[in-house]
């Protein structure tokens, strides 16, 4: 029974720490959750490997209550994307998104796996079509005589 109960509070441990301070909440909750919602999706600027929900990063609240604050003046959700990306460029999004300008970077893994593989294949096919020549009737003479422990005078 122990056991279960450290396992649980491990597992609560590892939930994630929201770094949304009380103040910034909004008092509608459907609001509240389009914004986390928002905010998970953009890159702390700070941290760069976090979103500004996780951030403890000045530059994160002030996006967070950025966010909170086109949200109530009626914005959509994606007007706010809009918004922050215009002002801080694609970015800011944690995922970026498929473009001319992006293609490299979605693309770019699948290429090079399958030139990986295409070599490796085009490889693996020239060692297999090889052919292994025969030796020419004095050479196989000679190769006998060396064998059989004669040698050339």
């Amino acid at each position: 029974m122990r056991i279960i109960a450290f396992i649980v509070l491990l597992l609560a441990l590892a939930l994630p720490a929201y770094a949304v301070q009380p103040d910034e909440v909004l008092p509608d909750a459907v609001m509240e959750g389009r914004a986390r919602n928002i905010s998970t999706g953009l890159r702390c600027l700070v941290c760069q490997n976090e979103s500004i929900d996780d951030s403890d990063a000045p530059l994160a609240r002030d996006l967070r209550i950025l966010v909170r604050d086109r949200l109530e003046a009626g914005d959509s959700d994606e007007d706010v994307k809009a918004f922050i990306v215009e002002r801080y460029g694609e970015f800011v999004l944690l995922k970026p998104v498929f473009g001319v300008h992006t293609a490299l970077l979605w693309l770019g893994p699948f290429i090079v796996l399958f030139l990986g593989g295409w070599a490796i294949l085009r490889g693996y096919l020239r060692r297999e079509t090889s052919e292994v020549t025969s030796l020419r009737p004095e050479e196989e003479a000679r190769l006998n005589k060396l064998l059989n422990g004669e040698h050339d005078a």
